[in-house]
């Protein structure tokens, strides 16, 4: 392992692809724009991606050979992209209610009257929850919603069960640090998903030691552990929701999670929707995201052989979820 790690930190790759036009900020968020292409301004049907608040945005973008939004962009969509940030003095206040109503209503908002009315909804892993909320109050202009890796069910099966436990056992360890700082340091949030699978990172790195620094798969090694190792803080109130709330609690599946007190109901989202369900997911169990889609009542489910991350970047996603995915989104407009 240890060799992996020199390895890793002794390569020359570094991320160099340029970021797409920012066409809105509101704190520390922006609006990426990624129909710069005539065609896709011309004929791409508009959707808002929404990314974890944990994890840096660009996961869907990593480099020129593994970006989801720029292959969407060359096949009919028109991307738009919801990126964060990191938390400023601003953002260290806010709950989800302030991250849905406050910035990603207008962000969507925005993304309207760029690209017209109906625009499609799509988010990844924690960003899915975020997106399903969205998509609830902004339904009538809502074609079709896409949720990639999203968790409902945090109780789903004994797995679920440990890491609701895990979970507020080390929100309950850090609530002293997180008061004072205002925010879960990224460590802290990164330590918690390495106890989801702590022999993960040991087999990642005793491969890459093997591989050819020069090749295509230690170059994409690099840039997706690089996106791994630049995560984000998350605020403080919006650390109790998911750690205590989410993963705690199981508010989601006991439909009990409320933005701007109103409870978050996909029984009653009576629209297209799309799960894609990743078979090897660590991270987001497929029994919490088949709870999802079983709550949704015009759902497509689509499990693919991937993990969570691989879904996005791995050798298989472009077949197994980009494809499809654009496809659909596609599909729901034509309705």
């Amino acid at each position: 392992m240890l060799a992996g790690v020199l390895a890793y930190r002794r390569h020359a790759y570094r991320r160099t692809l340029p970021a797409p036009p920012v066409v809105w900020r509101s704190g520390a968020a922006r609006l990426y724009d990624y129909g710069t292409e005539a065609t896709a301004k011309a004929n791409g049907v508009p959707v808002l991606f929404v990314p974890s608040l944990i994890n840096r945005s660009y996961v869907l973008d990593l480099s020129k050979r593994t970006s989801m939004l720029r292959y969407l962009a060359d096949h009919g969509v028109w991307p738009f992209l919801i990126d964060w940030g990191r938390p400023g003095t601003r953002e260290r206040d806010f709950t989800l209610t302030d991250y849905i109503v406050g910035v990603l209503e207008e962000a969507f908002k925005v993304t309207q009257s760029l690209a017209g009315e109906r625009v499609a909804i799509a988010g990844y892993c924690m960003g899915g929850l975020l997106a399903l909320a969205l998509a609830l109050r902004q339904r009538d202009c809502v074609p079709g919603l896409a949720l990639l890796a999203t968790p409902w069910d945090f109780h789903a099966g004994e797995r679920g069960k440990r890491e609701g436990q895990v979970a507020r056992t080390a929100f309950e360890s850090f609530a002293p640090l997180v008061d004072a700082l205002g925010e879960m340091p990224v460590d802290v949030l990164q330590s918690f998903f390495f106890l989801l699978n702590p022999f993960q990172s040991a087999r990642k790195f005793r491969t890459f030691a093997s591989l050819d620094p020069n090749s295509e798969r230690a170059q994409d090694f690099v840039a997706l552990e690089d996106w791994i190792n630049d995560g984000t803080a998350l605020a403080g109130s919006v650390a109790r929701e998911c750690l205590l709330g989410w993963y705690g609690d199981n508010t989601p599946a006991r439909g009990e999670w409320k933005i701007a007190d109103r409870k978050v109901r996909p029984e009653t989202f009576d629209v297209p929707s799309l799960v894609l369900v990743p078979s090897q997911d660590y991270i987001v169990p497929p029994a919490s995201a088949h709870a999802l889609a079983a709550a949704l009542p015009r759902v497509e489910t689509q499990v693919v052989a991937t993990g969570h991350i691989g879904m996005a970047v791995g050798a298989r996603a472009k077949r197994q979820v980009w494809q499809p995915l654009a496809e659909w989104l596609k599909s729901v407009y034509a309705v």
